[in-house]
């Protein structure tokens, strides 16, 4: 076996069972945590708007899932997910809102159920560049309204930066969920996590690590061990509020870590290198921009600036919600999305 390749075995083996202690510590919260009356037990978070509109390739031929709910007339709705997630992450805003607006949902690049690029390009304008993709396969001439959580709402900036001609014309208002354009605390807080997942994912695809048959299991046992726990704690603390259900957690965890490696890589690096401040002024449309009051990755003053730098905007904060709100207090969230979306179609309606 290789020097380089023992070296990185150790180093993934001391990361897990170093991690025990606390793990072990944690073990009882996570227990306590699983044995509270959960509300969203029951709810299928899986299940898939039931029209396949996909696969639609992009600029670069990466082919990507689509799908959809809701009547073709009525005024759409594309939703953008952020990174490791999928479509399904806004399984309460389609089945919600989709006897009013058609509802389209895509995996972006390397997520889910979408391809990974063949140019190998995982940059945000890559992003912005697939957003377009989408919109002039399913909505052509609009209007739509554009709602993007986390990745997913840079990859609005980033399709704002692009074509800023869209504003006003195609595109009739945006929301900005759990996000940012540019923020130090998004490199420090998302990158903590990005770097030591990369560290403990990287060694684990090298092949020459299982060359040797005992090296591979004590790294498999010790993941067994305490992968599982180590997971649900580390998405409750960067994602969630105090009161989040433990069916969203998992479910959660459950996208993340079966996320391909480049999406915590490359992707991820996209993300804390970016600067899309200058393109937020393209966005002149009516914008609602929300955030939890207890999400650690886009804190609220992230909302704060992005409400500051948008034209035409307002920003709200849900309390007790984490990182990705519109599944912890999808009730409030909805509320909210729907003021603005009659808001802002009300006035069509009136003509009509």
């Amino acid at each position: 076996m290789r020097k380089a390749a023992r070296s990185a075995a150790a180093v993934a083996v001391g990361v897990l069972l170093g991690a025990g202690g606390a793990i072990a510590a944690g073990r009882g919260a996570v227990r306590r945590q699983r044995e509270r009356f959960d509300p969203e037990a029951s709810v299928d978070l899986a299940a898939l708007p039931p029209e396949e509109l996909g696969p639609i390739a992009s600029f670069d031929g990466t082919e990507l899932a689509v799908r959809a709910a809701g009547p073709a007339g009525a005024p759409t709705l594309v939703f953008a997910h952020g990174i490791t997630l999928d479509m399904t992450t806004w399984h309460y805003q389609w089945t919600t809102l989709a006897d009013r607006y058609r509802c389209v949902l895509y995996d972006q690049r390397a997520h889910g159920r979408s391809e990974h690029p063949p140019s190998g390009d995982y940059s945000l304008s890559a992003t912005g560049r697939d957003l377009r993709s989408v919109l002039d396969r399913v909505a052509p001439k609009g209007p739509v309204v554009l709602v993007g959580h986390s990745m997913g709402g840079m990859a609005i900036l980033a399709f704002a930066d692009q074509y800023p001609e869209e504003f006003g014309a195609r595109v009739a208002g945006t929301v900005l969920v759990d996000t940012a354009a540019s923020d130090l605390l998004l490199r420090e807080g998302l990158g903590i996590v990005g770097q030591r997942l990369e560290r403990l994912i990287r060694p684990l695809t090298d092949r020459a690590i299982f060359d040797r048959p005992e090296r591979a299991e004590l790294i498999r046992s010790s993941m067994h061990h305490w992968g599982k726990d180590l997971a649900f704690l580390l998405a409750k603390a960067t994602n969630f509020g105090p009161e989040a259900s433990t069916s969203h957690i998992d479910y959660l965890t459950h996208l993340s870590t079966g996320a391909p490696v480049e999406v915590w890589t490359e992707m991820l690096r996209g993300l804390l290198e970016m600067d899309l401040r200058e393109a937020i002024a393209a966005v002149t449309v009516p914008s609602l921009v929300i955030v939890g009051d207890r999400d650690t990755l886009t804190p609220k003053r992230s909302a704060e600036a992005l409400q500051e730098a948008l034209p035409d905007a307002r920003a709200i904060v849900i309390a007790k919600a984490g990182h990705v709100s519109m599944m912890e207090r999808h009730e409030v969230f909805n509320d909210l999305l729907g003021e603005y979306l009659d808001e802002l179609f009300e006035p069509q309606r009136a003509v009509s």
